[in-house]
Protein backbone atom coordinates (compact mmCIF):
# COMPACT_ATOMS: atom_id res chain seq x y z
CA UNK A 1 0.00 0.00 0.00
CA UNK A 2 1.71 3.49 -0.76
CA UNK A 3 2.13 5.80 1.66
CA UNK A 4 0.20 9.26 1.91
CA UNK A 5 3.12 11.65 2.16
CA UNK A 6 1.88 14.95 2.58
CA UNK A 7 4.19 17.16 3.34
CA UNK A 8 5.91 16.03 -0.38
CA UNK A 9 2.96 16.49 -1.73
CA UNK A 10 2.37 20.15 -0.06
CA UNK A 11 5.98 20.38 -1.44
CA UNK A 12 4.64 19.74 -5.28
CA UNK A 13 2.05 21.90 -4.85
CA UNK A 14 3.86 24.49 -3.45
CA UNK A 15 6.46 24.46 -6.06
CA UNK A 16 4.02 24.12 -9.00
CA UNK A 17 1.63 26.50 -7.93
CA UNK A 18 3.02 29.22 -5.65
CA UNK A 19 6.91 29.46 -6.38
CA UNK A 20 8.62 31.68 -4.93
CA UNK A 21 11.87 34.22 -6.77
CA UNK A 22 14.74 34.78 -4.98
CA UNK A 23 13.27 38.61 -3.70
CA UNK A 24 10.09 36.68 -2.08
CA UNK A 25 12.24 33.74 -0.98
CA UNK A 26 14.64 36.04 1.20
CA UNK A 27 12.36 38.80 2.35
CA UNK A 28 11.24 37.31 5.61
CA UNK A 29 14.57 35.57 6.46
CA UNK A 30 16.12 38.89 5.93
CA UNK A 31 13.36 40.73 7.69
CA UNK A 32 13.93 37.99 10.82
CA UNK A 33 17.38 39.24 10.83
CA UNK A 34 16.21 43.06 11.52
CA UNK A 35 14.22 41.64 14.15
CA UNK A 36 10.79 41.48 12.23
CA UNK A 37 9.19 38.53 13.46
CA UNK A 38 8.20 35.49 10.79
CA UNK A 39 4.72 35.78 10.96
CA UNK A 40 3.73 36.40 7.04
CA UNK A 41 1.34 34.63 4.78
CA UNK A 42 2.60 31.81 2.94
CA UNK A 43 3.46 31.36 -0.62
CA UNK A 44 0.62 29.47 -1.76
CA UNK A 45 -1.98 32.78 0.12
CA UNK A 46 0.37 34.91 -1.35
CA UNK A 47 -0.41 33.64 -4.65
CA UNK A 48 -3.91 33.46 -3.66
CA UNK A 49 -3.81 36.62 -2.98
CA UNK A 50 -2.61 37.65 -6.46
CA UNK A 51 -4.75 35.93 -8.41
CA UNK A 52 -7.68 37.18 -7.16
CA UNK A 53 -6.75 40.67 -7.23
CA UNK A 54 -6.48 40.00 -10.86
CA UNK A 55 -9.69 37.65 -11.40
CA UNK A 56 -11.56 41.27 -10.14
CA UNK A 57 -9.04 43.09 -11.93
CA UNK A 58 -8.05 45.39 -9.04
CA UNK A 59 -6.65 48.93 -9.67
CA UNK A 60 -6.42 49.72 -6.31
CA UNK A 61 -6.32 47.59 -2.91
CA UNK A 62 -5.78 48.83 1.03
CA UNK A 63 -4.21 46.28 3.16
CA UNK A 64 -4.10 46.42 6.71
CA UNK A 65 -0.69 45.13 8.08
CA UNK A 66 2.40 45.54 6.04
CA UNK A 67 5.02 43.54 8.33
CA UNK A 68 8.15 43.70 5.70
CA UNK A 69 5.67 43.50 2.82
CA UNK A 70 5.81 39.81 1.70
CA UNK A 71 2.08 39.94 0.94
CA UNK A 72 1.94 43.49 -0.28
CA UNK A 73 4.35 42.23 -3.17
CA UNK A 74 2.10 39.62 -4.06
CA UNK A 75 -0.58 41.63 -4.19
CA UNK A 76 1.03 45.06 -5.58
CA UNK A 77 2.35 42.60 -8.79
CA UNK A 78 -1.41 41.94 -9.38
CA UNK A 79 -1.91 45.69 -10.21
CA UNK A 80 -1.66 46.89 -13.56
CA UNK A 81 0.53 49.90 -14.43
CA UNK A 82 -1.09 52.90 -12.71
CA UNK A 83 -2.56 50.75 -9.92
CA UNK A 84 -2.29 51.69 -6.20
CA UNK A 85 -1.23 49.57 -3.42
CA UNK A 86 -2.27 51.32 0.50
CA UNK A 87 -0.87 49.45 3.15
CA UNK A 88 -0.92 50.69 6.86
CA UNK A 89 1.08 49.51 8.95
CA UNK A 90 1.09 50.76 12.94
CA UNK A 91 5.01 50.11 13.56
CA UNK A 92 7.57 52.59 12.06
CA UNK A 93 10.11 49.99 11.37
CA UNK A 94 8.38 47.50 9.54
CA UNK A 95 7.13 49.93 7.04
CA UNK A 96 10.48 51.09 6.34
CA UNK A 97 11.06 47.62 6.01
CA UNK A 98 8.27 47.34 3.73
CA UNK A 99 9.33 50.65 1.34
CA UNK A 100 12.98 48.99 1.07
CA UNK A 101 11.51 46.07 -0.05
CA UNK A 102 8.73 47.42 -2.46
CA UNK A 103 11.29 49.72 -3.92
CA UNK A 104 13.64 46.83 -4.43
CA UNK A 105 10.69 44.99 -6.40
CA UNK A 106 10.55 48.07 -8.24
CA UNK A 107 6.83 49.05 -7.37
CA UNK A 108 7.55 52.33 -5.39
CA UNK A 109 5.39 53.74 -8.25
CA UNK A 110 2.42 51.66 -7.04
CA UNK A 111 2.52 51.27 -3.09
CA UNK A 112 2.25 52.90 0.05
CA UNK A 113 2.86 52.71 3.34
CA UNK A 114 1.29 54.86 6.06
CA UNK A 115 2.48 54.41 9.41
CA UNK A 116 0.01 55.02 12.36
CA UNK A 117 -2.37 53.17 14.13
CA UNK A 118 -5.61 52.01 11.50
CA UNK A 119 -8.21 54.17 13.55
CA UNK A 120 -6.34 57.49 12.93
CA UNK A 121 -5.38 56.85 8.93
CA UNK A 122 -9.14 55.45 7.90
CA UNK A 123 -10.38 59.04 7.96
CA UNK A 124 -7.67 59.50 5.09
CA UNK A 125 -7.95 56.15 3.44
CA UNK A 126 -11.75 56.81 2.81
CA UNK A 127 -11.21 59.49 0.83
CA UNK A 128 -9.40 56.68 -2.00
CA UNK A 129 -12.50 54.53 -1.93
CA UNK A 130 -14.16 52.40 -3.17
CA UNK A 131 -11.36 49.73 -3.08
CA UNK A 132 -11.69 46.97 -5.50
CA UNK A 133 -9.57 44.50 -2.75
CA UNK A 134 -9.18 44.59 1.42
CA UNK A 135 -6.31 42.64 2.64
CA UNK A 136 -6.59 42.22 6.32
CA UNK A 137 -3.74 40.75 8.47
CA UNK A 138 -3.15 42.90 11.68
CA UNK A 139 -4.08 42.92 15.33
CA UNK A 140 -6.90 40.20 15.21
CA UNK A 141 -9.06 41.73 17.61
CA UNK A 142 -9.69 44.47 15.51
CA UNK A 143 -11.23 42.37 12.55
CA UNK A 144 -14.30 43.47 12.70
CA UNK A 145 -13.59 47.02 13.06
CA UNK A 146 -11.54 46.59 9.62
CA UNK A 147 -14.45 44.71 8.45
CA UNK A 148 -16.71 47.26 9.19
CA UNK A 149 -15.09 50.02 7.38
CA UNK A 150 -14.09 47.30 4.25
CA UNK A 151 -17.85 46.65 3.75
CA UNK A 152 -19.22 49.99 2.66
CA UNK A 153 -15.95 51.07 0.60
CA UNK A 154 -15.44 47.76 -1.27
CA UNK A 155 -17.05 48.22 -5.08
CA UNK A 156 -19.60 45.58 -5.90
CA UNK A 157 -18.12 42.83 -6.98
CA UNK A 158 -14.92 43.39 -5.20
CA UNK A 159 -13.08 41.41 -2.85
CA UNK A 160 -12.75 41.37 1.24
CA UNK A 161 -9.87 39.18 2.40
CA UNK A 162 -8.63 38.16 5.42
CA UNK A 163 -5.51 36.09 6.67
CA UNK A 164 -5.29 33.97 10.19
CA UNK A 165 -8.82 32.57 9.82
CA UNK A 166 -8.21 29.70 11.72
CA UNK A 167 -7.04 31.65 14.73
CA UNK A 168 -4.09 30.41 15.25
CA UNK A 169 -5.39 27.03 15.33
CA UNK A 170 -7.84 28.13 17.65
CA UNK A 171 -11.07 29.09 16.11
CA UNK A 172 -13.14 26.29 16.59
CA UNK A 173 -12.72 26.90 20.35
CA UNK A 174 -14.03 28.67 22.93
CA UNK A 175 -12.09 31.59 24.01
CA UNK A 176 -11.59 33.27 27.11
CA UNK A 177 -13.45 36.81 26.82
CA UNK A 178 -10.14 39.14 26.07
CA UNK A 179 -8.40 36.80 24.03
CA UNK A 180 -7.96 38.77 20.52
CA UNK A 181 -8.63 35.71 18.66
CA UNK A 182 -12.02 35.97 19.40
CA UNK A 183 -12.17 39.12 16.99
CA UNK A 184 -11.11 36.13 14.09
CA UNK A 185 -14.26 34.31 15.42
CA UNK A 186 -16.73 37.44 15.03
CA UNK A 187 -15.01 38.05 11.94
CA UNK A 188 -15.85 35.09 10.39
CA UNK A 189 -18.99 34.83 11.73
CA UNK A 190 -20.19 38.09 10.40
CA UNK A 191 -18.60 37.15 7.07
CA UNK A 192 -20.15 33.76 6.07
CA UNK A 193 -23.27 35.24 7.20
CA UNK A 194 -23.82 38.81 5.72
CA UNK A 195 -26.45 39.44 3.16
CA UNK A 196 -24.18 41.30 1.09
CA UNK A 197 -21.40 39.32 0.92
CA UNK A 198 -20.69 35.33 -0.39
CA UNK A 199 -17.57 33.81 1.49
CA UNK A 200 -15.25 31.04 1.42
CA UNK A 201 -12.36 30.11 4.02
CA UNK A 202 -9.35 28.25 1.86
CA UNK A 203 -7.84 26.29 4.02
CA UNK A 204 -3.98 26.71 3.62
CA UNK A 205 -1.37 28.60 5.65
CA UNK A 206 -3.27 30.46 8.51
CA UNK A 207 -6.34 30.12 6.48
CA UNK A 208 -7.44 32.90 4.16
CA UNK A 209 -11.10 33.94 4.33
CA UNK A 210 -12.19 35.22 1.18
CA UNK A 211 -15.32 37.62 0.88
CA UNK A 212 -16.76 38.52 -2.49
CA UNK A 213 -18.81 41.79 -2.59
CA UNK A 214 -22.42 40.78 -4.03
CA UNK A 215 -25.14 43.40 -3.19
CA UNK A 216 -24.95 46.81 -2.65
CA UNK A 217 -24.40 48.86 0.46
Amino acid sequence: MATDDRSELNAYRRALFAPEDELLRELMPAAEQLGLPRISVNPEAGKALHVLARAVGAKKILEFGSLAGYSGLWLARALPAGGKLITLEANAKHAEVTRANFAKAGLADRTEVRVGRAEELLPGVRAEAPFDLVFIDADKENYPKYLDFALPHVRLGGLICADNADGHGHAHESLAADDPRRGIQEYNARVASHPRLTSICLPFGGWLAVSLVVAPA
